[in-house]
């Protein structure tokens, strides 16, 4: 095997691919900010339609359903990227859901003037279909793409994309810059630019040679898109890999989702698998950035959306210091760690806005619990998940076994979106 380099023409295509993971935080993140605006402009157009003002359970309702939604469609996505991948390609499949991306945008940023209430929750759907296939077919075409000794690494881009993303939305949320009454609708349709962005980049980059040389038998196209990637003409070793690894697929049947619980030898690493996705949502990551600026003011912190940002930038730092923790230590290690360090400061924030109208520093505590809390789950639960799922499963199992816990993730994701305003008001 030739001497692997990071080339040009790899960091470009892994850049553009990554557009797909910020476009899976950027959603996550935008609704935040915007929140009273948002509840306004559903009080607004519900009382203009029926001349009478909605519930507050109906408002709440309305909101948490505009927020959760987006799991849903994410639940739909996640089971779906095997349809796209083998048919189209792993390239052709980013290309082709960006219309996804612009159908949503549009209509969660023309909600406003349409004033529809429908449009926005349709829009919520739409997008989140999107990032549902986006969490499938990013992380496997940059693995596909990248030299063997350099995938553990790029592979966390993927986690990267999507906390740049989470970070953006929430920068692009304060009031002065789009988060405003009148501009709104254009920071949630702004998620049509990327898609536009990454649609013309798309064509020139490559697809992925394993799908060229395993689904297409396009073995000299295959090579010659390896040789351009990693900077060498040696690749004859990687070549045979695949050929090794297309025969023992042919070999090992493929694996429906009924028989991972079915069969003893499967059933032990798909409860894990599912358990540890289940430890990632239900940690209450995302009801820190679905609602952190709502949490914030509970504490009593009078500009919530700079604290927000605060969070998102820590987000950011972890993610990359997890970059080097992830290869120098146990995943399981790990995983316990940042759960036990996210309990901790869970208890934290807990008492601290119990307390926090009889205590004045209290405030500050629960800030600094928000910020080391999301900075243990960038440490373990955030990035660790699915490398362990793709690493219990062989050839045979594994795309059932990534349905299953991608399904698992998003909907422990819609729950949290849905119910932590009814258990806030509690």
């Amino acid at each position: 095997m030739g001497t692997q380099k990071v080339t040009p023409a790899l960091i470009v295509a892994i850049t553009v691919a990554t557009i797909g993971s910020f476009q899976f935080g950027y959603n996550t993140g935008v609704i935040n900010a915007p929140e009273m605006i948002i509840k306004e402009f559903v009080n607004n157009t519900l009382k203009n339609k029926k001349n009478a003002p909605p519930s507050e359970m109906l408002l709440t309702s309305l909101w948490s359903l505009s927020v959760a939604i987006f799991s849903v469609g994410g639940m739909i996505g996640s089971f779906s990227v095997g349809l796209f991948v083998n048919r189209f390609g792993r390239r052709n499949s980013m290309l082709i859901v960006n219309l996804l991306a612009v159908t949503g945008g549009c209509l969660m940023g023309l909600c406003k003037v349409a004033e529809s209430v429908e449009m926005l929750i349709l829009g919520r759907l739409v997008i989140g279909l999107f990032c549902g296939l986006c969490t499938g077919f990013v992380p496997m075409y940059i693995g596909e793409i990248s030299p063997t000794a350099l995938r553990g690494a790029f592979g966390t881009l993927n986690q990267l994309g999507i906390v740049v993303g989470i970070l953006v939305a929430q920068i692009f949320g304060l009031e002065f810059i789009l988060g405003s009454e009148a501009l709104w609708p254009v920071l949630l349709g702004f998620t049509i630019l990327p898609a536009i962005l990454q649609s013309a980049a798309l064509p020139f980059c490559p697809e992925s040679p394993r799908f060229l040389l395993i689904n297409r038998k396009e073995e000299e196209n295959a090579k010659q898109i390896l040789q351009r990637l990693w900077g060498t003409q040696d690749v004859s070793q990687d070549i045979q890999e695949m050929k090794d690894e297309s025969a023992r697929m042919s070999q090992e049947k493929q694996v429906t989702v009924l028989e991972l619980f079915r069969v003893s030898s499967y059933r032990q690493p798909i409860i894990i698998s599912i358990v540890l996705q289940l430890s990632q949502q239900l940690s209450g990551i995302n009801a820190v950035f679905y609602y952190s600026t709502g949490i914030f003011k509970d504490a009593g912190v009078q500009e919530p959306i700079y604290a927000t940002i605060g969070a998102g930038v820590v987000n950011t730092i972890f993610t990359v210091v997890s970059l080097f923790l992830v290869e120098r230590a146990g995943r399981r290690t790990l995983h316990m760690i940042g759960l036990g360090g996210m309990a901790f400061c869970s208890l934290l924030m807990t008492v601290s806005l119990l307390l926090k109208d009889d205590h004045n520093g209290m405030s500050f505590v629960c800030i600094g619990a928000i910020l080391v809390f999301v900075a243990f789950f960038e440490i373990g639960p955030g990035p660790i998940p699915w490398f362990i799922v793709a690493e219990l499963f062989s050839q045979g199992p594994r795309p059932a076994a990534m349905a299953v816990a991608g399904c698992s993730n998003w909907t422990s994701n819609f729950l949290v979106g849905l119910l932590f305003p009814s258990a806030d008001t509690i």
